[in-house]
């Protein structure tokens, strides 16, 4: 068969020329009823007729197939690409009737796919032998332990699931198939195994996590011993210095500590959030009442910018939003200059259902390069360094991490020598809250 032959044969299969055969079929019916009652003069000239019409009929599904097999590819095309994919694959309507299910599905959940295709999934599957751990990925609110990192609603839907028996640590993507007049076609669900990198994450943070531990409790009796040392009368002037010193690098310590605690908590989503309803306003003037004695130690002034009406209250963990907005603060005050300032500024956005907060020091600034690495772990600008030798360059990222699990964004504007401006949003409205851990009793 040539290929133009085998191009022809492949467009006149397609589904869009369904209605051609059809026609033809109830034609060729009535040619044949016809036959036997009316005269063949009347049938000749009505099959002329018939044969224009098909004609025109043919050609015009003909253009229009020919058309949409150059422009895209068909439902068996796209099953060919998807059962290359390295992530297991799973397609169904929007009934959960299921219409691929890729090699790589199979393997995951050992099952064959022509057990599923054609199956209607239900929550009722799961007790099915083997079919637990599926079922509860289709169903996600279904699965012992849920991370959702998309926003609530929105498509692409992402999710991290976690399972114990058996083992596994998936990050799930469920997405429409849509037509160009907005008609959902199927779902797709793209499975992305990360069992084994969690695996090594998880051994990773355990080591930290232990061996922090194992340093915090010596540590915390060491501060206790000097800070009583500190006080004691029967000191003189010079051992009390070298007392005072080791006991600030000692708190100093300790603090390093706890922050690398909390990034090992943070990266295995362990971070623990306990949200209610709070006015953001009183919220942030007891955080800075309480780092107000910090700043007037190094001789920064800090100023609250309060908003001339009430603001929406908003949902939060007070106590974890504390430590980001400490951390901030700890930053605008260290690096800050002689008789510097430090404003905090608090705004409804315009049209947006957030709060905005603006904390705007007057200190050595951060240099342009800097900027997009200013929220990451570890990172330190070279002109902080020198101005400052301690610091782990958690704090910032810390702070990152907490203000997107409140459903806000951090970002950072700067000028050398002019200062910084941190600001981050507090979305008004709970269902913007990231849900995260589902299934924990953090949230």
């Amino acid at each position: 068969m040539s290929n133009k032959e085998s191009q022809l044969k492949n467009i006149v299969l397609q589904r869009e020329f369904r209605m051609v055969w059809i026609s033809l079929a109830l034609f060729v019916c009535v040619f044949v009823i016809e036959a036997y009652f009316l005269s063949s003069l009347f049938i000749l000239v009505e099959a002329c007729l018939f044969c224009i019409v098909f004609t025109f009929l043919f050609a015009s599904v003909y253009t229009a197939a020919r058309t949409s097999k150059k422009s895209g590819i068909g439902l068996d095309d796209l099953k060919s690409v998807l059962n290359w994919f390295d992530d297991a694959v799973i397609v169904y309507d929007d009934h959960f009737k299921a219409i691929f299910f890729n090699p790589v599905a199979e393997r995951l959940f050992k099952i064959k796919a022509d057990v599923i295709l054609g199956h209607t999934f239900v929550p009722q599957d799961m007790e099915r032998a083997g079919w637990q751990t599926l079922i509860q990925v289709i169903f996600s609110s279904l699965a012992p332990r849920v991370i959702v990192r998309s926003k609530e609603g929105e498509f692409p839907e992402i999710v991290d699931l976690s399972f114990t028996d058996p083992i596994f640590e998936f990050r799930v993507t469920t997405a429409p198939v849509v037509e160009e007049n907005g008609k959902t076609l199927v779902f797709m669900k793209i499975i992305r195994d990360h069992t084994a990198e969690m695996s090594a994450l998880r051994s990773n943070t355990e080591f930290v996590t232990v061996a922090s531990h194992q340093l915090r409790g010596p540590l915390t009796n060491i501060n206790w011993a000097l800070q009583t040392l500190e006080g004691s009368a029967q000191i003189n002037d010079s051992d009390k210095l070298i007392i005072t010193t080791a006991a600030s690098a000692g708190r100093n310590l300790l603090r390093r500590i706890d922050e690398i605690l909390s990034v090992a908590k943070m990266d295995e989503g362990h971070f623990g959030y306990i949200f209610e309803e709070a006015n953001l306003v009183e919220f942030l003037g007891k955080v800075l009442n309480d780092i107000l004695p910090q700043a007037r130690a190094v001789g920064v002034k800090i100023y609250l910018d309060r908003p001339s009406v009430d603001l929406p209250r908003v949902t939060i963990d007070p106590k974890q939003l504390s430590i980001a907005v400490v951390n901030i603060m700890e930053n605008a005050i260290r690096y800050n200059v002689a008789n510097g300032e430090v404003i905090v500024k608090i705004a409804k956005l315009e049209d947006k259902p957030f709060i905005a907060v603006s904390i705007r020091d007057t200190g050595i600034g951060i240099p342009e390069e800097s900027i997009k690495k200013l929220f990451t772990k570890f990172f330190r600008a070279d002109n902080a360094e020198k101005s400052q030798t301690e610091g782990s360059g958690l704090g910032l990222y810390i702070a990152k991490g907490i203000i997107n699990a409140h459903g806000g964004e951090i970002s950072a504007k700067s000028e050398l020598n002019r200062g910084t401006i941190i600001t981050f949003t507090i979305p008004t409205d709970p269902s913007l809250v990231p849900k995260r851990e589902i299934g924990s009793e953090y949230f």
